[in-house]
């Protein structure tokens, strides 16, 4: 899973006058004296907030601590592992004094993975508080005006979250590396949190059970055949990853095997192997990756054996999913985000709408069903190929797709004659290119709808179109990764008062 990092800006102070070092201190340090806690001392902390990473925010003396553990409305005995200026870290020793909403986590290892953030949070506070991110960040980042008892402003609604927020995950992608042991060993699981330590793993409770067994059976299969894991830190070994693709509807299953090198010894054995363990196996994929670097795929793909895709639905509409593809981990939200989405862009089948990073066309192909006709534009130019096979595959006509990047693509369609009636947007974590937001503003549609995976950025891009002239209605957070502490939303903007949404 994709995590958040929190940055931080160090400042240094200087004599302005001599440009000499104060007494004491050493050139680009804080000074960090007169806090009201020290490093390695215990405390009694107040909790009364969750962080960005699903911490606990403390107070001490009027000083912030951060507590993985704790939870909001909670008194705990913390420990004091690092301080900053501002802010420290702590580290939980003690409950005193026990939240409602505090659970016992199911999963053996959720202490020691960082996978999941929340898991000792009941699911119906998770839902509270994943709302409350989205309306913290309206507000403070986008100085935006929320609905509240008696104001006018944005709706933000509840948390859409799942009957079942378990085993919802239908894609795995696991590191293999050698066990910290002497024997060493080969051992696949999750980083521990904040390290690339590896925790072998034998089930994950947010993955679909047929990916824990693939993995199960991959690591176990590569051991029997002795083939080596790949070690970060001197680079040699072979294996470096094993993901599982899980087709929810389909129930075709793709393995892929991330190796530093083509050549993969007993390749015929192990296929075969992998075919008599894994049920339902449709394809087994090898990816080439020879770089030394952090990044999970190479640019070569090979097919073992059987297809290079698999396929999955999503409402009505049928996707082939290569290695590679990005395709949604939680089909069943997904659903449900895509419909709202669709809800929300409101189209009668007259309008013209541009998908701005669609991918492989997978709200593309839904708009479509509504709408007179789609353009998708996605700078990944393998993504593009999928949205187009993706549409033939369904026999929509009403699609054009075109690889580039969105705010150099769409104002080329401007120059031919193209006005979209709707803008629909679903950027990376890191929000839209502000040149895009410019097109946008330039284009003028009638609505907008804004798919977000990060609620800072799109706090930040909703300001920017409505002091372009567009007027935020309505936000509807989506709970897409159960037990974590990433929200997705969708909101929908509209042109002056073009009207209600």
């Amino acid at each position: 899973m994709t995590r958040s990092k929190k940055t931080t800006t160090r400042t240094k102070t200087t004599d302005t006058k001599s440009n000499h070092r104060r007494p004491g201190r050493a050139a680009g340090t804080e000074d960090l004296s007169g806090l009201p806690v020290a490093k390695n001392e215990d405390y009694t902390a107040d909790i009364v907030g969750i962080g960005h990473e699903g911490e606990g925010v403390g107070r001490v003396n009027g000083y912030t601590l951060f507590v993985p553990g704790a939870l909001p409305g909670e008194k705990v005995r913390v420990k004091v592992v690092k301080v900053k200026k501002q802010y420290g870290y702590a580290k939980l020793l003690e409950v005193l004094e026990a939240s409602p909403d505090r659970i016992d986590a199911p999963c053996p290892i959720y202490k020691q993975c960082g996978g999941c953030q929340l898991q000792h949070l009941s699911y119906e506070a998770q839902m509270r508080w994943k709302r409350q991110l989205v309306i913290d960040n309206l507000t403070r980042i986008g100085k935006l005006q929320v609905v509240g008892e008696r104001e006018e402003g944005i709706i933000v609604h509840p948390t859409l979250g799942m009957s079942d927020p378990w085993r919802y995950r239908n894609k795995a992608q696991v590191p293999i590396g050698l066990a910290e042991t002497e024997e060493g060993g080969l051992v696949g699981g999750f980083y521990a949190q904040g390290s690339h330590r590896i925790i072998d793993m034998e089930a994950c409770l947010i993955q679909h059970e047929n990916n824990d067994a693939v993995v199960g059976a991959v690591k176990k299969i590569a051991r029997e055949l002795g083939i080596r894991p790949y070690s970060e830190e001197t680079g040699r070994g072979l294996l470096r990853h094993v993901i599982a693709r899980y087709g929810f509807n389909t129930g075709e299953i793709m393995v892929v095997l991330v190796t530093s090198g083509r050549d993969l010894p007993h390749a015929d054995e192990l296929t075969g192997l992998i075919r008599r363990d894994v049920p339902g196996v449709t394809s087994i994929v090898q990816n080439i990756n020879t770089r030394e670097t952090n990044v999970i795929f190479g640019d070569e793909t090979r097919t073992l054996w059987g297809s290079d895709v698999i396929y999955d639905t999503i409402g009505d509409i049928r996707f082939a999913i290569s290695a590679r593809s990005f395709y949604q981990v939680n089909p069943v939200q997904t659903e449900v985000l895509y419909g709202k989405a669709l809800e929300y862009a409101a189209l009668t089948g007259r309008e013209t709408v541009i998908d701005a990073y669609c991918g492989i066309g997978t709200i593309s192909l839904f708009l479509a069903q509504k709408a007179d006709r789609v353009y998708g534009v996605e700078i990944v130019p393998e993504a593009i190929e999928d949205a187009q096979a993706n549409a033939r595959l369904n026999g929509i006509r009403n699609t054009s797709f075109e690889a580039g990047p969105a705010e150099v693509v769409i104002p080329a369609w401007r120059a031919k004659g193209i006005a979209p009636d709707v803008i629909v947007v679903d950027p990376p974590r890191k929000g839209c290119d502000p040149a895009l937001l410019e097109t946008i503003l330039a284009m003028r549609p009638e609505r907008v709808v804004y798919v977000s995976c990060n609620p800072s950025t799109l706090a930040r891009d909703l300001r920017v179109l409505e002091d372009g002239g567009f007027r935020t209605v309505q936000v509807q957070p989506v709970d897409m990764f159960p037990h974590t502490v990433h929200v997705e939303s969708v909101a929908v903007l509209v042109r002056g008062e073009a009207g209600e949404a």
